[in-house]
């Protein structure tokens, strides 16, 4: 029977919940409204590495990401840049990007992503 921890939870959501090696975090959003997208997406995936490393794994081992932003054409470019800033070499996950409504009209980007465990000894 395979466990199942959740990290980060209250009776809404949890920020990570693990399940075998897996690892599925909740969207991310910044924390500071007020800022631009480049801010606003290391924020963002600031609270990402935050939340991996308290699963026990890290960025290089992403598998997935979802990215939802407020107007893709405005964003689109700078959100990659520092996208690409942030990850490994050689460590992209698979990737879907597209433009949505978000929760709050300052949120300009919202990052969900689904990541392994690496194996004991790594």
């Amino acid at each position: 029977m395979t466990t199942i921890q959740r990290f980060q939870s209250n009776a809404r959501m949890s920020g990570v919940v693990s399940c075998g090696d897996l690892l599925y975090l909740s969207g991310q959003v910044p924390t500071d409204l007020q800022a631009g997208i480049e801010e606003q997406t290391q924020q963002v995936l600031a609270k990402i590495e935050a939340l991996l490393a308290l699963a026990g794994s890290d960025k290089g081992q992403l598998l997935s990401a979802q990215i939802w932003l407020k107007d893709i054409e405005r964003d689109f470019a700078v959100m990659n840049s520092v996208w690409e800033a942030w990850l490994p070499a050689h460590s992209a996950p698979a990737r879907a990007t597209v433009q949505a409504n978000l929760a709050r009209p300052e949120v300009l980007v919202e990052i969900m992503v689904i990541a392994a465990k690496p194996a004991p000894g790594v």
